[in-house]
């Protein structure tokens, strides 16, 4: 099994402070919130007792984001998730949450199958920064949640060093479709 199919284990220490045993240094919960965008799971466990921590780390990751104004829960998600709490048995909010967010990745996937398929428009000029744009913008609108091929800010930044900016595009796009508009 690869090291990047294994859960990234972080030990908490009685000090509080988190460490990286892969890097063998010491981790804040945004480096944390990075290597989960990037696509890394993580486990975090209290290096003292052993007791799996992950889940009480994942949500201070979500309190902390949301108490700086990056509201991504409606407020009305949070009264249901709360009200989930109170049903014996937890009601059916966790399988929910979970099929849904499957869903997004799967059909994120499929969309992106879709787009690298071949078909006629692949061989027009300018397809590739099409391509590239529609990728961007579903990256923007989803949060990057792990579709195949995301790596949640890697590829963003590999796509800046390769010197293509957003003029380069723009250029692209008009040329594409100038050429469609004498198509028709």
């Amino acid at each position: 099994m690869a090291d990047q199919d294994k859960p990234l284990l972080i030990k908490r220490y009685a000090s509080r402070r988190l460490y990286n045993t892969e890097t063998s240094d010491y981790v804040t919960l945004e480096d944390i919130a990075g290597f989960i965008r990037e696509g890394r799971e993580v486990q975090i466990v209290d290096l003292k007792t052993g007791d799996d921590l992950t889940r009480q780390y994942l949500l201070q990751i979500i309190a902390e984001h949301e108490s700086r104004g990056e509201n991504v829960l409606p407020v009305n998600v949070l009264n249901d998730l709360v009200r989930s709490y109170m049903v014996p048995g937890g009601g059916v909010m966790p399988q929910f949450l979970q099929t849904s967010f499957d869903m997004l990745r799967e059909s994120q996937s499929k969309m992106m199958e879709n787009m690298n398929a071949m078909n006629p428009m692949a061989q027009m000029p300018g397809f590739e920064a099409m391509k590239a744009q529609q990728e961007a913008f579903l990256k923007a609108m989803t949060g990057g949640f792990g579709a195949a091929g995301w790596t949640g800010g890697a590829e963003e930044e590999k796509s800046d060093s390769s010197g293509e900016d957003l003029d380069d595009i723009k250029k692209q796009l008009a040329a594409l479709q100038e050429k469609l508009s004498k198509m028709k």
